[in-house]
């Protein structure tokens, strides 16, 4: 076997198999000298990753954090793009049957019509109406809305309206209150087989979903049934 050049640092494939290969009684004066070599090699592969991987002493001369995201004076150019002139509904006018407030025992609406009294409030085609639907309880408990699995539910009286409107809205946004709980499947198979969907918010945000779909597609694909945000179980609007 070919002497190791002395240039090399770690022997080639053939040097390494014919070292393992060979009876270490008969071995070759030159494969003493690439035991050597191995030897150093590994002690170098074991102290290498101490080196490799040593701690980085923390930066005690760090940046401080900005005090502002302005990052340079205020550009003067006219091509600046004005985020407020991106909103495509800003000049349009919101419905009248719009949410202007909600509150405690009722709403107020775009077109100066006020729903107070512990009542809530029934928006379909562009028209409201008072909503009770407790007093339409067929268990006659005319302060729960509440079944015993903890699902809310009305009868198909109290929402008798959608299936006498033509054409029927898309979407029906349920107001439940101040919490958002899940419905009972029978109001749900009600008004799905109306072929109206569902969307359930607790009274604000129903109130402002309602307020974006019905300026963005109209009053007639959207109603909402809102309770007021002061309906309590077991006590109703106080």
């Amino acid at each position: 076997m070919a002497s190791l050049r002395p240039s090399l640092i770690r022997p080639t494939v053939h040097e390494l198999r014919s070292f393992l290969l060979t009876n270490p009684a008969t071995r070759h004066p030159h494969c003493h000298s690439t035991s050597r070599l191995l030897s150093r090699t590994s002690s170098r592969c074991l102290s290498s990753p101490h080196r490799q991987f040593s701690a980085v002493p923390p930066l005690h001369n760090a940046s401080p954090k900005p005090i502002s995201r302005n990052r340079g004076p205020v550009s003067k150019e006219d091509t600046q793009t004005d985020f407020g002139a991106l909103n495509v509904l800003g000049n349009t006018p919101p419905p009248s049957t719009a949410i202007d407030a909600c509150l405690w025992d009722g709403f107020h609406l775009n077109n100066e019509v006020k729903v107070i009294g512990g009542k809530g409030v029934l928006l379909i085609n562009g028209e409201s109406f008072e909503w009770c639907p407790w007093l339409a309880n067929t268990s006659g408990d005319e302060t729960r809305l509440v079944n015993a699995k903890g699902q809310w539910g009305v009868s198909e009286e109290a929402l008798g309206l959608l299936g006498t409107v033509w054409p029927k809205p898309d979407i029906l946004i349920l107001g439940l209150g101040k919490d958002m709980r899940p419905i009972s499947p029978e109001t749900r198979q009600f008004i799905n087989s109306l072929g109206i969907r569902i969307e359930i918010q607790d009274t604000r945000n129903a109130a402002a979903q309602f307020n974006l779909l019905a300026t963005e597609r109209g009053v007639g694909s959207i109603a909402a049934a809102l309770i007021p945000i002061g309906w309590r179980e077991g006590e109703g609007v106080n």
